[in-house]
């Protein structure tokens, strides 16, 4: 073992410190709405709720499962997140191999025409102009054509393949007669299951949280996804300093709208804290292999 200066212990205390503190700024919200969820509205309501939940209940969740069209809404953004990011992946791979290869001429170009839509754009007013001529209005299409790509994460991934796949055991694969097909999915694909962790991570969180485009192109409630739903409660909650409270039919419905609120957000956001720990290594590990160099 190594003596460290005081100097060093000092350092190293600060840090720990510093760090404790950002995981209880980090912890605390989510903490405070786990218990707010299973707490009663009212004691939630005056503030006396701050990190053990006060007199159970199962109100909001009861709600919740109880409604047809939050369970609607959450089959719907299910169906939203997979279709949404298996057209992502395919778009992304099909972009980013070919600007990875050294022998496809022009593959400068086309990337620079890429990265200059990451700083113009049309604007909101083409793009639902573009989405209704084309009949995809509320449709599961009009939420996953229009975003069937990120540039950025072209970028990512092309520096990946640059980076991580030598572009020697391509070429002897070509040589082996392997066509640009076969290279993809038997060589380049299976060595790049980190970053395509990565991709899938971004992609379906996007997706999942997304609800500014349902909210633009879908009219039908049966197309609404969950944040879509959220929302709404949401703003329902915000409505209530506004409302007359000596109705005790209208202040107990507000109440329960409450407990919805916070359990909407723990059932919301309940498959991405699943989904993250099992991709965690990858994600990191594609991360910093893919930001190497641009």
């Amino acid at each position: 073992m190594v003596d460290r200066s005081p100097g060093d212990r000092l350092f190293d205390a600060l840090v720990y410190a510093l760090l404790s503190i950002v995981v209880l700024v980090v912890l605390y919200p989510l903490v405070f709405v786990l218990s707010a969820s299973v707490s009663d509205p009212a004691a939630v309501m005056k503030g006396q709720v701050w990190l053990v939940p006060k007199d159970w209940t199962w109100v909001g969740y009861s709600r919740i499962f109880q409604s047809g069209e939050i369970v609607t809404g959450y089959r719907n953004t299910i169906v939203y997140t997979v279709v949404g990011t298996a057209i992502n992946l395919a778009m992304t791979i099909c972009a980013a191999y070919p600007l990875s290869r050294k022998d496809f001429h022009g593959r400068n170009a086309i990337m620079a025409f890429a990265v200059f839509t990451m700083f113009f754009s049309g604007g909101l007013i083409p793009n639902y102009l573009l989405v209704k001529n084309l009949g995809m209005l509320d449709t599961i299409w009009a939420l996953v054509i229009p975003n069937a790509v990120a540039v950025w994460n072209i970028v990512i991934m092309r520096t990946f393949f640059q980076t991580s796949i030598p572009h020697e055991v391509q070429e002897s694969a070509s040589i082996d007669g392997c066509t640009d097909f076969q290279i993809l999915f038997r060589i380049v694909l299976p060595l790049s299951l980190p970053i395509i962790a990565v991709m899938v991570l971004f992609y379906s969180v996007a997706h999942w949280n997304a609800f500014f485009n349902a909210l633009i192109y879908l009219t039908d409630r049966d197309h609404y996804p969950l944040q879509l739903l959220l929302r709404e409660i949401l703003i329902l909650g915000e409505m209530q300093e506004m409302v007359d409270m000596s109705d005790a039919s209208l202040a107990q419905k507000l109440l329960e709208v409450e407990a919805i609120k916070y359990a909407m957000v723990v059932v919301a956001n309940l498959p991405v804290l699943l989904l993250y720990p099992f991709l965690q290594k990858y994600f990191v590990k594609g991360v910093m292999i893919g930001a190497i160099k641009g």
